[in-house]
Formats: C-alpha cells, structure tokens, sequence
C-alpha cells in the first residue's frame, strides 16, 4: 500500500471540470499507476477509486491519487494521496501521504496510527476546543445553509477555524494533533477512508453528524478529532439542527 501511494507521482497538465472543480493529468497517471500495483499484488481485492469508479464490496481498497487537486494546480503543496482497505463497511489499514511535503502516516485497525518516522500518534491530551479544521461544500450549494450555521457556531466555540483544502491531510493533521478535530459534509469515501482510521487508531472519534461510527463512511457528513472535541462538536451540531 505504501507502494502504491509512492507510485501516485505528480506531473500535471491542468484541466477545468467546472467551477471549482480541477482535474488534471497526474490524478489519473497517478491513480493508474497505484491501482497497477494494488492489482498485482492482491488480483482478488477490487479497487474503488475516485477517478476509475468501482463499487463497494465485503472488502475492497479505496484510492484517492490526488487529494486537493485545485492546492496542486495553484502551486499549493497541502496535496494528499490516500489508500485504505475497507472491510465489511470499516476502513482496517491505511495510508496518508503528502508528497511535496515528504510526509506519510498510516495505520492498521487495532495497531495504532504512526507517522513517517515511527512515531506513534495520540490524541489522548488533544483539547477540547482548540482550531479546528473544516472544508466547504462547494459542490452542492443545497448544502451552504446547513453547513454555515454550524461553521458560524464553530467559530465561537474552538479557538479558530483552519481550510486546508484536502480533508486526507486534515484528517492526518488531526490525528498527529495538530488539530483538534475535522469537520465537512458529503466527502467522498476516498476523502476520508484512510483518515479516519488514522484518526481513530490515535484514539479518536469519527463519526456522522448524527454521531452515527458506520454512516460516515456512505454519507461522508464527517465529524473526526479527539474525544473531548469530539463530544463538544457533536453536541453544537445537535443544538443548531435542533435534535
């Protein structure tokens, strides 16, 4: 797995697939070249991959090439690679990596989650309200009014509010504590599978935004970070959807 998140290199020659929307050559040169070696080395597991589809399965891998395409075509290094390998629903192993930043993390379900140089990450003394990293729902305008009355909570409840533009780096960021915790909505699978094992293998929390551990993973309403932030989120989203 680390292989192929190698394998995903950048070269690009950018295209518009609308209004905020990149791709370019190196998601897809990338996403042949970490499915080639997936393929080879485990021919049974399928692959489901943001540029060449698939469907879920019993267990299957999850690949993101390039996570933060716009951040790559506007010279912005926070770039991310993902691979996961879910199984019944579940991510079990997975890997981050940020490539112009020479940075990797990977975890493995009930392993723990380590970084680059083996360092095992914690957020057992991650604060309950310190910055917070979010994304927003560009896509799906439908979703702003939703979306902005939890931000605009947020941003009086944590010590500040940080958009990176690549949820995998979010979701790595948080759980090596650098943020407290990661909040969006409707992220694909590819965004978050890696992630949010990374996260919970650090001994956090990931969930929707009904606080529901296995719905995240369909809906990508992602709610990720230590358990105290966790907690303090989770009852915010409650009281400004009313629930």
């Amino acid at each position: 797995m680390i292989t192929a998140a190698r394998a995903a290199g950048l070269r690009a020659i950018p295209e518009s697939k609308g209004r905020g929307d990149w791709v370019t050559s190196v998601d897809r040169d990338a996403e042949a070249a970490a499915t080639a070696i997936l393929r080879t080395a485990t021919p049974e597991i399928p692959i489901l991959a943001e540029e060449g589809g698939g469907s879920w399965a019993e267990r299957f891998w999850v690949v993101d090439p390039l996570d933060g395409t716009t951040n790559f075509v506007l010279g912005f290094p926070m770039v991310g690679v993902s691979i996961a390998l879910v199984e019944a629903g579940q991510p079990t192993v997975g890997v981050v990596s940020a490539p112009e930043l020479g940075s990797r993390w990977t975890a493995m379900r009930g392993a723990g989650a380590f970084d680059r140089a083996g360092r095992r990450l914690s957020l057992i003394d991650s604060p309950a309200a310190g910055v917070t990293a979010t994304g927003f729902p560009f896509r799906h305008p439908e979703w702003h009014a939703r979306y902005l009355a939890v931000m605009n909570a947020a941003l009086g409840e944590f010590e500040d509010l940080r958009r990176v533009g690549a949820a995998s780096l979010d979701l790595a960021y948080c759980a090596a504590g650098v943020w407290s915790g990661f909040f969006e909505l409707g992220l694909g699978l590819w965004d978050i599978a890696a992630g949010a094992l990374l996260v919970r293998e650090a001994g956090g929390v990931v969930t929707d935004w009904a606080g529901d551990e296995t719905a995240v993973f369909r809906s990508g309403d992602i709610l990720a970070g230590g358990p105290l932030w966790h907690q303090r989120m989770l009852q915010l989203v409650r009281q400004v959807e009313g629930r």
